[in-house]
């Protein structure tokens, strides 16, 4: 059977027969892929302490943003704790629940899915599978409420975004800095609003442009809108960006480049993305909550409900020291490590929307 006519076939197929198949499919990737899509590694054991899926968010592994994060938090799992880790990267809607699944039938001791989008996914699955625990990075209750199996991991990205909103407002000549984000909603809209709180708390005659790329998640996966959104801010005036929208960020750094401006990265050090452009980038520490559920299973600790990361817990933060922070002058980190002091101290209350 063609490629074509296999498509064919399934979109004829019911819901539930589509889901099988999707299953069928999602089961021999994992077959002859075990772990990991290209090794596996582990610290040396009997056994496994305990087995782990982690299923990828939108723009999958080597992102060098947020799925990284949740890869190497899972690495660390197992070199530090021998833990046993299976990935999958879904192409479409329907997968992300077939992966969920999948990694459930097989009887994980834990499942992770990355991203927000997973929200609705993660609360089915983990309903019909009550006996497997599930977490969810930057999970988004619906109506039902969390599921007693399911761990969200969230995050006070507005506090991360705060500080280098900061960096951005001390280091603008031109006082207009930009933000170019993803998908819109109310995830997006917390990094817009802490950036924005940072800038004009470290320089209140600034003029923040922001703007967004879409309304779907597709919008973390167009670098060229990202680069037409950077330019637009830049002819306005803006000589800072700072993005929050996956790969779509890659267009505003070359933006950025060409303009001999300075853009800021997001999730990850994203300075080896573009050198000399990348002055910093905000920190989004789902290495640390992924490790953290992990070890919380390991040690009998696992609960459903929602942990909250911010800057006390050392969930979010910003590249500050070494090769990679060098283009920020010392003045401007100390009246930005003077900021981060107020917040964990609860002296400033970040706005998140």
């Amino acid at each position: 059977m063609t490629s074509a006519a296999g498509a064919g076939l399934a979109a004829r197929l019911p819901a539930g027969a589509r889901r099988t198949l999707a299953l069928v499919a999602l089961a021999v990737v994992a077959t002859f892929l075990p772990a990991r899509d290209a090794h596996v590694r582990h610290a040396p054991a009997a056994r496994p302490t305990a087995r782990v899926g982690l299923v990828f968010d939108v723009g999958g592994r080597g992102d060098k943003s947020f799925n990284d994060a949740a890869f190497d938090g899972v690495s660390r799992a197992e070199q530090e704790l021998g833990v046993e880790a299976s990935y999958l990267e879904p192409s479409s809607t329907e997968d992300r629940e077939a992966a969920l699944r999948l990694f459930a039938a097989r009887g994980l001791d834990l499942v992770i899915g990355v991203g927000f989008i997973f929200s609705s996914d993660i609360e089915e699955v983990a309903r019909a599978y009550p006996d497997v625990r599930f977490a969810g990075v930057d999970f988004a209750p619906g109506p039902g409420g969390i599921p007693p199996n399911v761990a969200a991991l969230a995050f006070r990205e507005e506090e991360g975004s705060f500080l280098v909103g900061a960096v951005a407002g001390l280091m603008s000549k031109t006082k207009h800095v930009g933000f170019v984000g993803g998908m819109t909603g109310p995830l997006i809209r917390k990094f817009e609003a802490g950036y924005a709180a940072g800038v004009e708390a470290a320089c209140p005659t600034c003029v923040v442009h922001a703007a967004y790329a879409g309304t779907t998640p597709d919008a973390f996966r167009d670098p060229a809108k990202g680069k037409a959104l950077a330019n637009a801010q830049i002819a306005a005036g803006s000589d800072v960006i700072y993005h929050a929208s996956g790969s779509t960020g890659h267009g505003v750094f070359e933006a950025a480049a060409d303009a001999k401006a300075l853009a800021i990265g997001v999730d990850a050090d994203q300075h080896d993305e573009m050198p000399g452009t990348v002055v910093t980038s905000m920190i989004k520490r789902a290495d640390t909550a992924v490790f953290d559920v992990v070890r919380a299973v390991l040690d009998g600790e696992f609960a459903g409900g929602i942990r909250v990361f911010g800057l006390a817990e050392d969930g979010v933060d910003y590249v500050r020291d070494g090769p990679h922070a060098a283009g920020i002058p010392d003045d401007v980190k100390r009246r930005v490590e003077a900021l981060r002091a107020d917040v964990v101290a609860g002296r400033v209350r970040v706005p998140s929307r």
